[in-house]
């Protein structure tokens, strides 16, 4: 008979659980780089401390500075990893981020949140709130970090994430729309790449990391009618993966925006014939430059 330690009593896409309480994770913990400037994008980077405790960081990404007068819009980025894996700090999402910086001339703030099992659910959607705070308490030109005091416009404020960052962004971008953010801070539009939501066979995997949960109904897995009709943007891009089997929710997610009542606009791009957040893991090939190209200038345009 399997002792309790070798005995797996739930497996998950990302990790099992074993009778004595311990998980195995089917991944290996994430290389971290440092921040740094790039002298062939101009982009600088930086890592900031928000909290201690709870601890929340989040990695800041300076583009060139053509005008000093003129001010930046600014790209607060979640990213994803299953709510357990991957960091605002891996080669992945420092390379994406500071590519979008440095495209669409925008100041990024990164967030390095809590991860399950270290700090189960709530934590990323709590962290990553209380980072957009912080950084909207710049607005006034006063706040601990001297690039957001110089360099952002706080009119122009922009919240993005993939995957499991998806889900945080909306999450965020509700939270906007019911609590809202200081004077002289307007979030104008909200991008989500192959965002994750409830109705999968992933769910059963975020209701336990999630030990204080609403069951399949949570507004955190099946966003609820009254927060899409109350998204604090006016605009909204999303991209769905044909290959992935998040695909199906988030055109779900698309279709029940639209009948919320919500009165922004929204655009659904669909990454014909690829993977969940393939662009991450190729960026120089073709249809990652044309996701990251689409990203850059929904920024820009706005």
């Amino acid at each position: 008979m399997a002792s309790e330690s070798s005995e797996v009593v739930l497996e998950y896409p990302f990790f099992k659980v074993y009778k004595d309480g311990h998980l195995e994770f089917r991944f290996p913990p994430v290389a971290k780089i440092p921040p740094s400037d790039d002298p062939d994008t101009g982009v600088r980077s930086k890592d900031v401390v928000i909290s201690l405790d709870p601890p929340v960081s989040a990695r800041i990404f300076l583009p060139r500075i053509p005008d000093p007068a003129r001010k930046l819009p600014l790209l607060f980025y979640v990213h994803g990893g299953g709510f357990s894996i991957e960091s605002a700090f891996s080669r992945n999402y420092h390379n994406f981020v500071s590519t979008v910086a440095a495209e669409a001339g925008a100041i990024a703030v990164s967030v390095e949140y809590g991860l399950f099992p270290s700090r189960p659910i709530p934590a990323c959607y709590d962290d990553s709130w209380a980072a957009l705070r912080w950084v909207a308490g710049h607005a006034g030109g006063d706040g601990a970090e001297p690039w957001l005091n110089e360099h952002a416009d706080f009119g122009r404020v922009f919240i993005g994430g993939d995957s499991a960052g998806g889900n945080i962004s909306h999450t965020l971008a509700a939270r906007v729309g019911s609590i809202g953010l200081p004077q002289g801070v307007k979030v104008v539009g909200v991008i989500l790449v192959h965002p994750y939501f409830g109705g999968t066979d992933d769910d059963q995997m975020w209701l336990y990391m999630c030990p204080a949960n609403a069951g399949l109904s949570d507004p955190r897995l099946k966003p609820a009618k009254e927060d899409l009709a109350r998204l604090g943007c006016e605009k909204l891009l999303m991209f769905v993966a044909e290959k992935d089997h998040l695909m199906k929710v988030g055109i779900g997610y698309h279709e029940e925006l639209k009948k919320s009542g919500w009165k922004g606009s929204v655009e659904l791009v669909k990454n014909v014939g690829e993977q969940h957040c393939f662009h991450l893991f190729d960026p120089k090939y073709e249809k990652a430059v044309e996701l990251k190209d689409k990203f850059v200038s929904f920024i820009k345009n706005n």
